[in-house]
């Protein structure tokens, strides 16, 4: 079999037609390209600002504030000076509650007492707290 060649004939009109067909083409991809190019620079740009704001915001201000010795509360973003228990409860240091509560319950019956003019001797002592019967 031989081969035959067909030989179409194209006019100047239909050639610029089909190159301007292409050139809109690429111009379309160009224009898409472009688009896309500012939309992943502008969220990277967001994503940066959003990082810096964070550390500006959170990170710095809580390493500053533990490096002082303070508590950070990141939730509200507050450096607080710790309170020392003893200082507000008005117990001694390493004193439990139940004990401080005994020391405090004698004192005020003993204050009791002397506002009733009952002295002082006159008031058996108890030994120290005993063990509770079940134990």
């Amino acid at each position: 079999m031989a081969r035959v060649t067909v030989r179409v004939n194209v006019t100047r009109g239909q050639a610029k037609l089909a190159d301007r067909r292409a050139r809109r083409q690429v111009s379309r991809m160009n224009t898409t390209l472009n688009r896309l190019k500012w939309i992943f620079l502008g969220l990277f740009a967001a994503g940066c600002a959003g990082v810096w704001a964070y550390h500006l915001f959170w990170v710095w201000p809580s390493q500053r504030c533990e490096a002082a010795g303070r508590w950070w509360d990141g939730s509200t973003r507050v450096c607080a000076q710790p309170i020392y228990i003893p200082d507000i409860a008005g117990r001694q240091p390493g004193e439990t509650r139940r004990a401080a509560s005994m020391r405090e319950a004698a004192e005020q019956a003993a204050r009791e007492r002397r506002a009733q003019g009952v002295p002082d001797e006159a008031v058996p002592t108890q030994p120290a707290a005993q063990a509770p019967a079940g134990e």
